[in-house]
């Protein structure tokens, strides 16, 4: 174990954090499961073996991705945004189809879905943390830094929003914060976020999904009115968050697991009520606002740009998702199918989600190692660009 965690470095926090969540998603995931596998005729423990090897995997992934230094990203990012609009069109048109929305696509061989917008996340919030940082000097350039800002923002808000609008506006709202963190003048984010709304408008009355918008946001304004079938996924969250109490029925005791659609992803934090009570609900909120403050504090830490406003969009990215999902959870919002991180139940979103948390580390890494001397096998790397490797 001590060798395991002399090779960890980083935040220590946001290392405890990852792992509490882990170890709580494995036990709500396993308790969840029980109806879904007596529907599919397997056993709950076969969710449970899926889901902890997609856990591990996502371990690994962190731990490699906190060892590379988070200079590389910043080139890679490009790759990333040359390979996530056409694979974003390519889901739209040609991706498996789940409630009317086409989100995922199936990869090869292994057999395994994939949603491409996680990909999408990772990519626009690396490359404009990295336009944002070389473009400093020009910033205000139209040509030269606002046209490729807004043109990859709109490309990929639009792309997404087609099939997953909640995703894409969450997306686009933690852009307009590293647009604001990264002193683009109040004139153009207005002009970004005025693009923004003409596209939101296009997608809810002229997108291919605007029906299941428009009966959902009906759902959530007017329960009383709205189609029993269409509030039904939400009014059982209300009773799993009610009947749990301070303290919960106990770990494995859900009742409300047997009718919620989705108890093990879309809705795993009224479960998590249910079973622990408010009492988990508060905790698993402050596990959430740690993990932020300590994102705060790698942030306004590093030394350069370029982390400064990596580890601000992808803190930013995790931490309004889990907050969109738990607010669903409790009525604050219209139902939507956003994960909460490293605890919903899932396959690529949790590899994309530890990478995130990986490349946070990384920064946080950075700034240890100055503070501590350096690294003298350190290369010097100029941002944006890979460094050569040997």
């Amino acid at each position: 174990m001590n060798q395991v965690l002399s090779k960890t470095k980083g935040d220590r926090w946001i290392w405890l954090i990852v792992i509490l969540l882990s170890v709580w998603s494995l036990l709500a995931v396993y308790s969840s499961t029980g109806t879904i596998a007596y529907k599919n005729d397997k056993s709950a423990e076969q969710y449970l073996i899926k889901h902890l090897v997609m856990i591990a995997g996502g371990l690994a992934l962190m731990y490699f991705s906190h060892k590379l230094d988070y200079r590389y990203y910043g080139g890679i990012s490009k790759v990333l945004m040359i390979l996530t609009i056409p694979l974003l069109l390519y889901t739209l048109i040609f991706g498996n189809q789940v409630n009317e929305a086409n989100r995922w696509v199936t990869i090869p061989v292994i057999n395994q879905t994939f949603q491409t917008s996680d990909l999408a996340k990772l990519a626009l919030i690396t490359f404009l943390a990295r336009t944002l940082t070389k473009k400093q000097e020009r910033i205000k350039d139209v040509k030269q830094a606002f046209l490729p800002i807004m043109g990859s923002v709109s490309a990929v808000f639009i792309l997404i929003a087609l099939a997953n609008l909640s995703t894409a506006l969450m997306l686009f709202g933690v852009s307009i914060l590293l647009l604001i963190i990264g002193r683009i003048s109040i004139k153009q984010i207005l002009i970004v976020c005025l693009a923004g709304a003409v596209l939101l408008t296009g997608v809810i009355f002229l997108g291919p999904r605007r029906k299941t918008y428009a009966s959902r946001i009906e759902a959530y304004m007017h329960p009383e009115k709205a189609d029993p079938d269409k509030s039904f996924q939400a009014n059982q969250s209300k009773i799993a968050i009610a009947t749990g109490g301070f303290l919960g029925k106990g770990p494995g005791n859900s009742t409300q697991r047997n009718f919620l659609p989705h108890p093990y992803s879309d809705f795993v934090y009224a479960l998590i009520i249910e079973e622990y009570g408010l009492m988990g609900g508060i905790v698993l909120v402050i596990i959430y606002l740690v993990f932020l403050y300590r994102c705060i504090l790698i942030v306004t830490a590093s030394p350069k740009a370029f982390g400064a406003l990596l580890a601000a969009g992808l803190s930013f990215s995790l931490t309004i998702q889990a907050f969109a999902n738990m607010a669903v959870a409790v009525g604050l919002g219209p139902v939507t199918g956003v994960p909460l991180p490293l605890v919903s139940m899932g396959g690529t979103s949790i590899l994309f989600t530890s990478v995130a948390f990986g490349i946070i580390l990384s920064v946080s890494r950075d700034i240890e190692e100055k503070k501590n001397g350096g690294d003298p096998d350190e290369k010097k790397v100029v941002v944006g660009e890979i460094p050569a490797v040997g």
